[in-house]
């Protein structure tokens, strides 16, 4: 099997991410992962994140590419979003720059550089 190519790039600017319109994280230390033809992924600092709104999921990631993680359920205004984070905390070794970071699913919450 082909191994995948992951690219981590500094993320130019300042970035946010947003739940049910509340700013629950923002950096400008955020990197861009780039992997295969899939759209590129924002990784936060887990600092630069607001964990009050993280509550842990039973859920687990398993990546062949990034490695293994935990997702987090992301409290809004609009109630609890389910899965919405998650985090590298076995990463592979092409991954190893994003532990300690967190990615969220662009389908249920906002990424954005403002």
């Amino acid at each position: 099997m082909p191994m995948s190519i992951l690219k981590i790039y500094p993320a130019e600017g300042t970035w946010v991410v947003r739940a049910g319109g509340s700013v629950i994280g923002e950096s400008n230390r955020a990197l861009e992962l780039v992997q295969r033809d899939w759209p590129f992924v924002i990784y936060f600092p887990r600092e630069d994140v607001a964990g009050a709104v993280l509550d842990p999921s039973p859920r687990k990631l398993e990546c062949d590419d990034r490695g293994t993680g935990v997702f987090f359920h992301v409290s809004s205004p609009e109630g609890l979003i389910e899965n919405a984070a998650y985090s590298i905390t076995g990463p592979s070794d092409a991954a190893k720059q994003l532990e300690g970071y967190m990615a969220f699913d662009a389908g249920k919450v906002t990424v954005e550089r403002v």
